[in-house]
């Protein structure tokens, strides 16, 4: 690690630990007051399991570059957001951590705009491993009848490849829009959650059950379309044309789908 990279580090962990107070210390009962500000040296090093000498020449930017479990150890005394460990692991000269999962709920303020657009457009969020979380009314209205029972019900790639009302609602060049990238982000979605193994169940129930799957994996695409036009049968007002755009939550891996109607 060069010295310009360690006194960053140092000043980064200096910073933190100013701003923090006795009581955001795990398990302890308020401390001595002082005037500096912040927790003590010797009070970051006991939580995070190192020695105070260590943890000193860190932040004076002398020491050998850290262990990705110190740098673990940490985050988690500091109680860092996902973003802010991140951060940590580049000044230290390491790969951020692969997340394990998506979150599991959806932020209260995706959630309130999803629930304010129900009668201006359809709006879907999704997460990273491509399974449905949550879609206001009017995309109920619109995409419900693609979604099924079992334990994919809602995953999108699955109902991509197995729904028999897909074509009804996407028409034939739709669906096999939306199959292409299906394919293109359950690879993309392997390679970020490699050990999730109901990712790895759905990979493994298309390939023996579905051709057409097995043809679009064939391809190697990966990435993600963020924007393109799609056109839905509706069930009530007929063929009806959308732009959509993805726009994506990184703390959680979740994906917001937005389909503005186009104007006739």
């Amino acid at each position: 690690m060069a010295g310009d990279e360690r006194l960053g580090l140092g000043e980064y962990l200096r910073r933190h630990r100013s701003e923090m107070t006795p009581r955001d210390r795990a398990g302890s009962s308020a401390l001595s007051h002082r005037r500096v500000p912040g927790l003590r040296r010797q009070e970051i090093a006991d939580v995070a399991g190192i020695s105070v000498d260590y943890y000193i020449r860190l932040e004076q930017g002398r020491a050998s570059r850290p262990s990705r479990e110190i740098l673990t150890a940490l985050a988690r005394a500091f109680r860092l957001s996902s973003a802010e460990r991140d951060h940590l692991f580049r000044l230290a000269g390491e790969r951020p951590p692969q997340p394990r999962a998506p979150a599991a709920e959806i932020r209260p303020g995706l959630q309130l705009l999803l629930d304010s657009l129900n009668h201006t457009m359809p709006v879907t969020i999704h997460d990273g491993r491509l399974d449905v979380l949550a879609l206001n009314a009017a995309a109920a209205e619109l995409v419900g009848p693609v979604f099924g029972g079992g334990p994919y019900g809602y995953n999108i790639v699955h109902q991509v490849f197995t729904s028999t009302g897909l074509r009804e609602v996407l028409g034939n060049e739709g669906a096999e829009q939306l199959a292409r990238a299906a394919a293109s982000e359950l690879r993309k979605a392997l390679s970020l959650y490699p050990e999730d193994e109901r990712l790895r169940s759905l990979f493994r129930e298309l390939v023996a059950s579905s051709p057409e799957f097995i043809s679009h994996w064939d391809r190697g695409e990966i990435g993600t379309w963020r924007s393109a036009m799609k056109r839905f049968n509706h069930p009530t007002r007929g063929p009806l044309d959308f732009d959509s755009e993805m726009l994506h939550d990184p703390e959680s891996d979740h994906w917001v789908m937005l389909f503005t109607p186009r104007r006739a």
